[in-house]
């Protein structure tokens, strides 16, 4: 950053103004400071009043007799609100820092005091810290483009729209139980309904049925949603020469990768993050081993879970596959010789340990081009979705 200071430096400091947002759904709490010994100035705003943030950070250099050229260093935890407020503080010329809420480091104490206010204070202290070398005080967030933010919308939609129907063949299941009747959820549920019989030969009453129909029409309009997506995704995936399609492209010519699980890996990580070895990788993903090791007592913990939930997810439903449309690779025979052997809970860590694997290998594939070791490469033009799909031609 270009505005920090600098620790036992003899050059005179440039001044700086700190700020931390402490994001509410009502209000919004900012905290000023110039310096770890200056008490903050603390201020309450309408959540999302841009204007009156703007006149807060007016009146707070003027409360510490800064110039108006003065360099501005913000922060605020990443949650619901997004990114918006920080592409709108950068267009401001101020530097911004969004945070990992949790990697903030915070009292041990089983009870501790807990406010926005505190927070709010707490955010600019550690910004201080952070702009005076302490990097490791806490997790800084990559942020998207708004372009690769928008290219994300798509497939959490349909996971979205996926357990929501999912959500209404169990309702219509559990309600049907109730009355000790059982039938699949298919378009044809109208007219089965009503031929079912209760136990003593009478008809599903009719409030019921009204209540099983109108959860019907939900689970139809959700399968429509996600034919549509689907057939988009597809079309994008046959049509289009972009780098987000041909990343996809690439990771679908494997066997045993399939569509869902290469739209999601390239638009949540490969796209537009970027990483330096496995270790960032795999934390990421929420696939770090949490080791306890404190005096003579020294555990495994099992993975974080501090990453990305939809990235962890799909690693594991793809190693799953991977065992069984890669059996010949050296991924798959690795987990064969450690956990193949073992009963269903020793198979199930090993398949999270087989996913932070695969899912390096996978990287490594898309930055070199070569293969994990032993995997069969078919080509993506020739799975059965999209078979007949020309290729893109190359650039002579």
């Amino acid at each position: 950053m270009t505005a920090t200071h600098v620790q036992n430096s003899t050059m005179p400091t440039v001044p700086v103004l700190y700020f931390s947002l402490e994001l509410g759904s009502k209000n919004w709490k900012l905290a000023f400071t110039v310096g770890l010994g200056q008490k903050p100035r603390l201020r309450t705003i309408a959540a999302r009043d841009t204007d009156a943030l703007l006149a807060e950070i007016k009146a707070a250099k003027k409360r510490f007799g800064l110039p108006e050229n003065t360099a501005i260093v913000a922060c605020y935890e990443a949650g619901r609100d997004g990114f918006w407020l920080h592409r709108f503080l950068l267009a401001q010329r101020f530097e911004n820092l969004v945070v990992d809420s949790a990697s903030i480091e915070v009292n041990r104490r089983k009870r501790r005091a807990k406010s926005d206010r505190l927070d709010a204070v707490k955010l600019v202290e550690m910004l201080i810290r952070w702009c005076n070398g302490e990097k490791k005080v806490w997790s800084v967030v990559r942020v998207p483009t708004v372009e690769d933010e928008d290219h994300r919308q798509l497939h959490r939609e349909l996971i979205v729209l996926k357990t929501e129907r999912t959500a209404h063949i169990n309702a219509i299941k559990g309600l049907l139980a109730g009355l000790g009747l059982q039938a699949s959820v298919d378009e044809s549920f109208p007219e089965r309904l009503q031929k079912l019989r209760q136990w003593d030969g009478s008809p599903v009453p009719p409030a019921l049925t009204g209540r099983l129909l109108r959860e019907f029409e939900r689970w139809q309009l959700a399968g429509r949603q996600i034919h549509e997506l689907e057939q988009e995704r597809t079309r994008q995936i046959r049509q289009e020469q972009t780098p987000v399609v041909q990343q996809t492209r690439q990771l679908l010519n494997l066997r045993g990768i399939g569509e869902n699980g290469a739209w999601l890996l390239v638009n949540e990580l490969f796209s537009w993050r970027r990483f330096q070895n496995r270790r960032e990788l795999g934390s990421i993903a929420g696939l770090a081993p949490t080791p306890y090791d404190s005096g003579e007592s020294r555990r495994e913990q099992g993975i974080s879970k501090a990453g990305n939930r939809r990235v962890r997810w799909m690693m594991v439903q793809l190693s799953w596959g991977w065992l069984q449309y890669q059996p010949d690779s050296e991924l798959s025979q690795w987990y064969q010789r450690r956990f193949g052997g073992g009963n269903s809970r020793v198979r199930k860590i090993g398949i999270v340990a087989l996913a932070r694997k695969l899912l390096v290998a996978l990287w490594k594939y898309l930055e070199t081009g070569e293969p994990p070791a032993g995997a069969e490469v078919i080509g993506w033009d020739k799975k059965p979705k999209f078979a007949g799909a020309s290729r893109p031609r190359k650039a002579s």
